[in-house]
């Protein structure tokens, strides 16, 4: 997915309109427990404690300008992308009705319902929600918010300028770069943001090892189902790839690795001790896989992404207390 020079400067107009650039460090407890130098890119200091609050805010923006008549979108979520379109739609003056699976997380659902949309539950999973807010956009006229855009990648790319532009000028450009998938439109960001920035990072996608389907497809260059039963990692529960992400992956990935439940709640209690960071399952995948891989990585520089820190209190209770 390529985007001109004129694409991101846009990008960038619209979401430092609405947030300050993130930071990025170099933590010195979780360099030596890889063994190497660690840049956390922290996207879980945005607004709303995620990176997809940039792609939301790109989309609105675009949709707006190209088709003022839409005064209402709908869209499925686990729960960061819904707050991503609730708080652009809020600045457009639009409304939100946000799909998302039975059982999903309190705290994500309540931090919605704040920003405004109305909150529809609806399926098991984020499949049956995705599948139902489509059906949605059709009875009731409301224009769809796809999970994976290129609008939404064109916003989330400006995180990655970011890291890697700061990086380039501090000369110590990350040899690898870890990135969670849930859709994929973190990995697709970063791809777009690497030609943007002009630099060589690996890239390599990480998937909940109880949620395959893009590691999977990754394998078998094409397309393939697979079922979810992480109970930790729900920004990475998906049962079916989006083809045009899953091109993204197969042209612009070194590798697509997997990580258990239980070495995402090391990760995310690794954050806390060594940065006193709070991170969602999601969002210490890219940790988890950083550790599984260290050997590999001995002596380098290595980027991980913190995602998101959108984790319900009881859930981060349980992780922190070793449960």
């Amino acid at each position: 997915m390529n985007f001109s020079r004129e694409e991101i400067e846009a990008a960038q107009r619209t979401v430092y309109a609405a947030m300050p650039a993130t930071p990025q460090y170099a933590w010195p407890l979780l360099g030596a427990r890889l063994g190497c130098r660690v840049w956390a890119k922290h996207e879980n200091h945005t607004p709303l404690g995620a990176f997809k609050v940039r792609g939301g805010l790109t989309y609105m923006e675009a949709l707006a300008r190209t088709q003022p008549a839409v005064r209402h979108v709908v869209s499925a979520t686990r729960g960061n992308h819904g707050q991503s379109i609730g708080f652009a739609a809020a600045r457009h003056g639009l409304a939100a009705t946000i799909v998302v699976p039975h059982g999903n997380s309190v705290e994500k659902n309540a931090a919605m319902r704040a920003l405004g949309v109305q909150l529809v539950e609806h399926g098991d999973d984020f499949q049956a929600a995705s599948e139902h807010a489509a059906r949605l956009a059709v009875t009731e006229g409301l224009h769809r918010v796809p999970s994976f855009a290129r609008d939404l990648v064109r916003g989330v790319a400006t995180g990655w300028v970011e890291f890697f532009e700061a990086l380039k000028q501090a000369g110590d450009v990350p040899a690898v770069l870890f990135i969670p998938i849930g859709l994929g439109s973190g990995f697709a960001g970063a791809a777009a943001a690497r030609r943007h920035c002009g630099v060589a990072t690996k890239l390599i996608g990480v998937v909940s090892a109880h949620a395959t389907a893009y590691r999977d497809s990754f394998r078998a260059v094409r397309p393939l189902e697979a079922p979810v039963s992480t109970l930790l990692a729900d920004g990475m529960a998906c049962r079916t790839p989006v083809p045009e992400s899953l091109a993204v992956l197969a042209a612009e990935a070194e590798d697509v690795v997997a990580v258990s439940d239980d070495e995402v709640a090391q990760a995310m209690r690794w954050l806390f001790t060594d940065t006193h960071n709070v991170a969602e399952g999601a969002g210490a995948a890219a940790l988890a896989a950083a550790m599984q891989q260290r050997e590999r990585w001995q002596g380098k520089t290595v980027g991980i992404a913190v995602s998101g820190g959108n984790v319900d209190a009881e859930v981060y209770a349980r992780v922190l207390a070793g449960g």
